[in-house]
């Protein structure tokens, strides 16, 4: 594996069932792919696509962070219910779930969308509304699906946001985004 050049946030539904039958998979490959490219993954630590991300970039081999709502790892698991053993590290915030969402945004490269709800569309705004690159997973549902749709609005220029439907494509597209804009 390649050393890990840059830490790419997966954000998406926590539950599925406003996603796409095969967003499972899908969430999976993702994690692999940021793994396979040689970057480190990010979530909110969080069940569903998140979870499913780093749970794909685990058995790609890849190093996997988490950024929890949680102000400890007994208030992670007990409180929250949330996962750990995908996590190769894991911060607890203690912000609950908008001030989590900030952290974890702020500390990627660039931020991938699958599926999601609200959650996922807060965090695509911060992302957005800190020109971060953005890559969309087409076709996954939710929040995903309705971005494109939203930036046909009038707004004030933000992120770089890129679109695709196959998770290999989407991260070589975002890495390349990402070289592109940091230098």
């Amino acid at each position: 594996m390649k050393p890990a050049k840059y830490k790419i946030a997966v954000s998406g539904a926590s539950k599925l069932d406003n996603c796409l039958s095969r967003v499972a998979g899908l969430s999976r490959e993702v994690g692999k792919e940021i793994a396979r490219q040689g970057c480190i993954l990010i979530t909110g630590a969080t069940t569903g696509c998140p979870h499913l991300a780093s749970l794909g970039a685990k058995e790609a081999g890849g190093l996997s962070v988490g950024f929890s709502p949680a102000a400890s790892e007994i208030s992670h698991i007990k409180t929250y219910r949330l996962p750990l053993e995908s996590y190769d590290v894991m911060v607890y915030t203690g912000f609950d779930y908008s001030g989590r969402n900030l952290l974890m945004t702020r500390a990627a490269d660039g931020v991938i969308i699958i599926c999601g709800r609200m959650g996922t569309l807060n965090e695509f705004t911060i992302a957005y509304e800190d020109s971060k690159p953005i890559g969309i997973l087409e076709g996954s549902g939710g929040t995903a699906d309705l971005v494109k749709d939203l930036l046909k609005r009038p707004h004030r220029k933000g992120a770089s946001v890129i679109y695709d439907k196959d998770p290999k494509k989407l991260i070589q597209k975002l890495i390349e985004l990402i070289k592109k804009e940091k230098h």
